[in-house]
């Protein structure tokens, strides 16, 4: 069984519920009904429930029916919602007035169910950029102690097992920070760890890439890399990292103990944290193309509950297996 499967069947073990904020977006629909009649997870649809029902009959949906829908203009706890954001934002300045506005937004609902313990975890952004998704998730959901940036990492199945476990690696961040600066990128490599362990369940060999190895260069992006590492040690000296490594030094075993002789990570990585997300969204992209790989995210890492962002491009397939990968995020918290 591979390593999708697993996830997949690990959801159906202890069903989540998982908010779709873009209930009415035919990808979306399409992997709503498929995800239902598979028993992945418990759906909660936001949309207009008419509009709904008329797209599932026009889309030839068999499994809509059993879906939870919530419209985000009249429900029940639409006036409990607006309590809760006033509440949350009142440092901010926000008004009942202005919360019940917002809470009519399906990115802000969707968070404000999973902050009252409504659901456990959301998806979005087939219509809706990652800026939109991620605004309401910070300012409601916020990031876990002692976390202070969010990021997103890849599952990278490429074609030669030889690398990470079986072909599986691990990428971060290939989607939210533009340049962390040496504390964030360790926590970056730190919460990327983490995902590995949670979703991938293999131990982690975290290397933090740079274009020099244990000083063979000497430059300020150089030195940043080996501060993030020494950071990461500190914050989870459990784990198994090492930096300043050069993507060869970290992949090759031989490169690795040529170039870093003693390293537990170096020619054995599973787990590449990229400088910043230039490099990060580069090179996943390279490998997915040029090396015919898989990928599979981004997976929205660092939050206190799980919110993912999908591309606006995604597929149905795409769809599915992101709540799935969610519904396991919510299992592990």
């Amino acid at each position: 069984m591979n390593l999708m499967q697993d996830i997949i069947e690990r959801a159906k073990t202890a069903k989540q519920r998982i908010v779709l904020p873009e209930g009415t977006e035919k990808r979306t629909l399409y992997a709503a009904d498929r995800l239902i009649a598979d028993g992945v997870a418990h759906l909660i649809l936001v949309g207009n429930p008419s509009e709904i029902k008329t797209l599932s009959r026009q889309y030839q949906l068999q499994y809509i029916d059993e879906a939870t829908v919530i419209d985000p203009v009249d429900h029940e706890k639409k006036t409990a919602y607006a309590r809760l954001l006033a509440d949350l934002r009142k440092s901010k300045g926000m008004t009942m007035e202005e919360a019940e506005k917002l809470v009519e937004n399906p990115l802000y609902l969707g968070c404000l169910m999973i902050k009252n313990g409504d659901a456990d975890g959301e998806i979005a952004g087939a219509q809706n950029t990652t800026g939109d998704v991620l605004r309401p998730a910070l300012q409601i959901i916020k990031t876990l102690p002692g976390i202070s940036v969010v990021s997103g990492a890849f599952l990278m199945f490429v074609q030669d097992r030889s690398y990470g476990k079986n072909g599986i690696l691990v990428f971060a961040d290939c989607a939210v920070m533009p340049n962390p600066n040496a504390k964030e990128l360790a926590e970056i490599a730190v919460t990327t760890a983490r995902t590995t362990q949670t979703i991938v369940g293999v131990e982690p060999r975290v290397a933090l890439l740079s274009f020099s190895t244990k000083g063979s260069a000497r430059h300020e992006l150089a030195d940043k890399v080996i501060e993030a590492t020494r950071i990461a040690k500190e914050m989870a000296p459990d784990l198994s990292i090492d930096g300043e490594l050069q993507a060869d030094a970290a992949l090759v075993p031989s490169v690795g103990v040529s170039k870093a002789p003693g390293s537990r990570v170096a020619g054995r990585a599973n787990v590449l944290v990229f400088p910043n997300l230039e490099c990060g969204n580069i090179a996943y992209k390279l490998v997915q193309r040029l090396g015919r790989a898989e990928a599979v995210g981004p997976i929205l890492q660092g939050m206190a509950a799980p919110v993912n962002d999908l591309s606006r491009g995604c597929s149905v397939d795409d769809i599915y297996k992101m709540v799935a990968i969610c519904a396991n995020q919510a299992i592990n918290k």
